[in-house]
């Protein structure tokens, strides 16, 4: 049997959808996505459908999301270097934590930081670099 991904879809809720769009595609480099359905406005981030990554997105409904920093943490992929990422956190509008941090040294498992995004939720940043 293959091995799974413990993650198959995120979803960040947001209270202004156009504000954390343009904060996520800031920090990324990349022009988000997005479909409305009813009430409900999502914008999605890149991955790779062929290559079984997954994926997630920011979501706009009142009714169902809150955006929270005491929820669970997400952790969104800055490779090759995080450092790039960090350093869009701040003119995009959102806050640094933690900066650059070492996983654990004796296992290899690179860097993270912990942000604010424009939302007020909590977001882990991971890359190996």
């Amino acid at each position: 049997m293959a091995k799974k991904s413990a993650i198959n879809w995120f979803e960040i809720p947001v209270n202004d959808f156009d504000r954390a769009k343009k904060f996520y595609e800031t920090l990324f480099d990349f022009s988000m996505k997005e479909q409305t359905w009813g009430n409900t406005r999502i914008g999605y981030f890149e991955w790779d459908r062929e290559e079984d990554g997954r994926g997630g997105s920011i979501v706009y409904d009142p009714e169902y999301y809150t955006p929270s920093t005491h929820g669970p943490l997400i952790y969104l992929n800055c490779e090759p270097r995080i450092q790039k990422v960090i350093d869009r956190v701040i003119p995009a509008g959102g806050k640094l934590l933690q900066n650059k941090t070492i996983v654990a040294a004796t296992f290899d498992l690179g860097y993270w930081a912990l942000i604010l995004d424009t939302e007020g939720n909590r977001i882990a940043l991971h890359a190996l670099e």
